[in-house]
């Protein structure tokens, strides 16, 4: 058979065996994905709720503790939280320790994000730095450690991306299931749905209490004057479908 032949074959063959073939339709109606706007090198999408844009604190409790300068956000006392309580979230949050070290270990550019206020993603200065490992830049506090260690030098901006699934509890206060976070240290996974195994205190084991499915995010003071700016939040969708009987 000549080569010209065979592709004609070929061709019929294909041909006929599109004929024959039909789309499978799983029969599941899903609602259509709302559009956005997604942001540019860290800006916030459009449905994003600005919890921080350099100007001013006034959706946070204890902003009158902390300076607004430059465009950032520095503690000069205290600890702030947001005024709204989130759930399930994605959450953007940019950062610097202080360029002049001072200290070592624990003591040396000091913070964390608190998710709920309970479950720690870890804010330290982790550039040459050593401390314990489940407490170095991105561990969920004394949890687990970051996959790996992406922390920039002291004094540069560096940011985390963070996926948070919050913990769910029945109405007796049992835990239904645990939270799970997923952590992007300057773009690079350092958490990868990681199970928490409570609430992430430094001196007792992490335990579960029940508690709502909402609560403040907060930025943890420890002493060490660490800037924050172009904080973000986005609530996580949850896509309901019709699903055939």
């Amino acid at each position: 058979m000549s080569r010209r032949m065979l592709l004609a074959l070929f061709v019929s063959l294909s041909v006929g065996s599109l004929a024959v073939s039909k789309e499978w339709v799983s029969g599941i109606v899903w609602p259509e994905p709302k559009v956005i706007e997604p942001g540019t090198n860290g800006s916030p999408p459009s449905d994003a709720i600005v919890l921080f844009d350099g100007q001013d604190l006034s959706q946070w409790k204890g902003g009158e503790q902390w300076t607004v300068e430059n465009g950032y956000a520095i503690s000069k006392g205290g600890g702030i939280s947001t005024n709204e309580n989130f759930g399930d979230c994605q959450l953007h949050v940019e950062w610097a320790t202080p360029d002049v070290v001072s200290g070592s270990g624990q003591g040396r550019g000091n913070s964390g994000v608190y998710l709920m206020g309970k479950y720690e993603v870890q804010v330290l200065d982790s550039y040459q730095n050593p401390t314990y490992f489940d407490g170095q830049a991105g561990s969920l506090y004394k949890t687990k450690p970051p996959l790996v260690n992406a922390s920039r030098k002291p004094g540069e901006w560096q940011s985390y991306d963070i996926v948070f699934h919050g913990p769910r509890f029945d109405e007796h206060g049992q835990l239904l299931r645990p939270g799970y976070v997923t952590v992007l240290h300057n773009g690079v996974l350092i958490q990868d749905h990681t199970e928490l195994l409570g609430s992430t205190a430094w001196d007792t084991p992490p335990t579960y209490q029940a508690h709502p499915e909402r609560l403040p995010i907060s930025l943890q003071f420890h002493g060490n004057p660490v800037r924050f700016r172009n904080i973000w939040l986005r609530e996580i969708p949850d896509l309901v479908a019709q699903r055939p009987e």
